[in-house]
């Protein structure tokens, strides 16, 4: 069912219950969320973005007008999806902020009471030279003691993290950043395109700091918002159904007006390869994988 397509009108009694008229028409949306998040980034006429989904799970992929369906996207274990008005979604699912937010809950049960803006400002202080890990193991997937999880991951490649909780944020946020530019070479690798920046939308998108080291370590230009995105691509593809929008490019148009970006340049006229190349080093990523053989 494409978004946008009329499904029908609302039944009485979900009308009754909502306060809504009865057969207000109801329109399928791009789905899942990731689809509507995608529809809603601010992307610039002539640009060629790629577009990270960025929350307690990060998505980072590009909207392409078919499907890669080659060994070298079986190797990378990309995944296609559709999207709006027939695109496929080629990305990549990879760690988010749910490492942060177990960090939290850790020192929170131990008595250290930190907001998200507090340890964002704590670990802004902290220098480069901290450990870096594979956010993507499976140790980090389950709820429960991050700080030390991440803590045995550094151990195992020979590195010692202080556990002070701005030393621990800044090595997950410096660790997603590396990842995320391994993910973007290779999604360029796949489809033979050049990413000019990287549009980040979701509640990820409000941490800076994160953004910032993605800036520095990609060596390109990170644009952010709008934080709400799914909510927002979910109205644009009912106002286009509705005919108050008429093209992508008015969706596009809107979501520029109502994101409120944010533009986080490169510090350095190059990529941070040095940082990158460590990651690469320390998690042995570096290394072309093999595509699986089908069963």
């Amino acid at each position: 069912v494409e978004p946008g397509t009329l499904i029908g009108g609302l039944l009485g009694q979900h009308a009754a219950r909502a306060g809504l008229p009865a057969g207000l028409p109801v329109r399928a949306v791009a789905s899942h969320d990731t689809a509507s998040a995608f529809a809603a980034a601010p992307v610039e006429v002539g640009s060629t973005p790629a577009l990270l989904s960025s929350g307690t799970w990060s998505l980072l992929g590009a909207e392409l007008d078919a499907p890669v369906l080659d060994d070298r996207a079986r190797a990378y274990d990309l995944t296609n999806e559709r999207g709006v008005d027939g695109t496929t979604r080629l990305l990549k699912n990879v760690m988010g902020l749910w490492l942060v937010q177990e960090c939290r809950r850790a020192w929170a049960e131990a008595g250290d009471e930190l907001s998200y803006a507090d340890l964002q400002r704590l670990a802004a202080g902290v220098g480069d030279d901290v450990p870096l890990f594979d956010p993507d193991h499976d140790a980090f997937l389950a709820p429960g003691d991050m700080p030390a999880r991440v803590t045995a991951a550094c151990e195992r490649t020979g590195q010692r993290l202080d556990p002070a909780p701005a030393v621990v944020v800044r090595s997950i946020l410096t660790s997603l950043a590396c990842k995320y530019r391994l993910v973007l070479e290779r999604l360029e690798r796949a489809t033979g395109r050049t990413f000019d920046c990287v549009h980040v939308v979701g509640g990820g998108s409000r941490n800076g700091l994160l953004c910032r080291l993605t800036a520095d370590i990609l060596g390109r230009p990170v644009v952010t918002g709008p934080v709400e995105a799914t909510a927002l691509g979910n109205v644009l593809v009912q106002a286009r159904a509705a005919g108050d929008l008429s093209s992508r490019s008015d969706l596009q148009t809107v979501a520029r007006a109502s994101a409120g970006a944010e533009w986080h340049e490169p510090r350095a006229a190059e990529a941070d390869d040095a940082t990158y190349q460590r990651f690469l080093a320390l998690t042995g990523l570096g290394v072309e994988p093999a595509a699986p053989t089908p069963a």
